[in-house]
């Protein structure tokens, strides 16, 4: 008779089973219909979960119900391994998001931020020129500065300078707009004109372009926008981990002694 953590693990297995099977299907159709090699490059992680739950949920499902332990043994050693690699990226998200000077300031617009804010993994990360170009190719192709929610945004504020920074992501207010302190002004959502003869002592009043493809892509502004947000999503991220790793841990625990079960019945099948 089929042991109750079998039972479980066998459920369980079924439910990740046909969960994989319309997370698979979203994958490979986001990946067809993708216009860009950055849309593709963001998509594919569908694909590797719902492949991963396939395999793993049959590995767990046969190994339970069958009780193959061979089965079972796989299926346990990959959740162990998936385990520990998710608590080390949740661990490592929480450290290059810790608090900085920026969490102090968070109620003041983008300009307030600093790059030195930000750990200095996430530093190098976006200083590095071959990164930050891939970064800001995503950024164009994805027409982060040329969607409608940004514009509509915008021109409710009837092109006023500063756009409405609490409900706006901060990738937008960094890249498609340049700083407040440059004092541009705003001719219409995306052009901004230079005051003649201006000083400026940030560097980014220089760097704005009022061409689509150009824009503030180039600024300290543009990073910092990026980081932050990225903060935000991963603080996010990490807890839904921490919440996860303590679920796949129990379902981990039911499966070692669906394991131990199986083990038990083939030594008295082998002794009988």
């Amino acid at each position: 008779m089929v042991r109750c953590s079998n039972i479980v693990i066998g459920i369980l297995n079924l439910f990740t089973l046909i969960l994989s099977i319309p997370i698979l299907l979203a994958g490979v159709a986001m990946q067809k219909q993708a216009a860009t090699e950055c849309e593709r490059w963001l998509d594919f992680p569908f694909m590797v979960v719902g492949i991963f739950l396939l395999v793993v949920s049959l590995a767990g499902l046969i190994g339970a119900c069958c009780r193959s332990t061979c089965l079972l043994w796989l299926y346990l050693f990959v959740m162990f391994l998936f385990i520990i690699s998710l608590f080390v990226f949740t661990v490592f998200a929480f450290v290059v998001t810790h608090k900085n000077v920026s969490e102090a300031i968070s109620n003041k617009g983008i300009d307030d931020y600093k790059l030195g804010d930000y750990s200095k993994w996430l530093q190098r990360k976006v200083n590095d020129t071959k990164t930050w170009n891939k970064i800001k190719s995503c950024l164009q192709t994805g027409k982060v500065c040329s969607n409608n929610n940004y514009r509509h945004k915008f021109l409710d504020n009837a092109f006023k300078s500063i756009v409405d920074e609490k409900h706006t992501p901060a990738v937008e207010r960094g890249c498609c707009k340049p700083p407040n302190e440059c004092n541009f002004v705003n001719e219409s959502p995306n052009v901004w004109t230079k005051p003649e003869n201006g000083t400026y002592n940030n560097p980014d009043c220089d760097r704005w372009s009022n061409d689509e493809n150009t824009l503030c892509y180039d600024c300290q502004s543009c990073k910092v926008g990026l980081l932050e947000d990225l903060k935000y999503d991963w603080k996010r991220l990490a807890i839904a981990n921490m919440i996860l790793v303590v679920i796949l841990t129990f379902i981990y625990s039911i499966g070692c002694c669906a394991f131990r079960n199986n083990r038990r019945n083939n030594y008295y099948r082998k002794y009988r």
